[in-house]
């Protein structure tokens, strides 16, 4: 069975997403793809529209879990699935995922990741992507917590990692 990566992040609209964030987005698409693993994320713009370009750009396998309305998906999704759920989507992102990678982000890749952790999911963010990904990645708020995200800072060592821990 293929490995399912979930990759959670900003949207259309975040300060905080620029080209190098996207281009971060969009290496880990495609090395996913190149490990023959399968892409899932939430379908719309911005780190989603990216990552799935990645994949796409390695012949890989995307899957979209849109809130609402399939038809709102990216041009890079393959498999569009409207839920009508709004942000409750999230939980079916990382539930279907062996592993959840996170990318720059706001309040709904904050909702993913805690979600992830609580599901006893491997949770890897890529602190040098900005968002509530880098502010996770501080030391001083890590320690209190028991269950806690792995932190890398390349898309390489995130899909290396994320491979080995699946």
């Amino acid at each position: 069975m293929k490995k399912i990566i979930a990759v959670c992040g900003s949207n259309v609209g975040d300060k905080n997403l620029d080209a190098g964030v996207l281009k971060i987005a969009e290496k880990v698409g495609s090395l996913i793809a190149e490990k023959g693993g399968i892409l899932i994320c939430g379908g719309l713009g911005g780190v989603m529209e990216a990552v799935a370009k990645g994949a796409k750009k390695k012949e890989g396998i995307t899957v979209g879990i849109l809130p609402y309305d399939k038809s709102k998906a990216n041009k890079y999704i393959d498999i569009p699935i409207g839920t009508n759920l709004g942000f409750y989507r999230n939980y079916i992102i990382v539930n279907s995922a062996d592993c959840v990678i996170g990318i720059c982000g706001r309040w709904g890749t904050l909702n993913e990741i805690s979600m992830a952790i609580a599901l006893g999911k491997p949770v890897i963010l890529i602190s040098s992507s900005k968002g509530i990904c880098e502010l996770l990645s501080k030391k001083e708020i890590l320690e209190k917590f028991e269950e806690k995200p792995y932190i890398v800072e390349t898309p390489e060592e995130a899909i290396e990692l994320a491979f080995k821990l699946i």
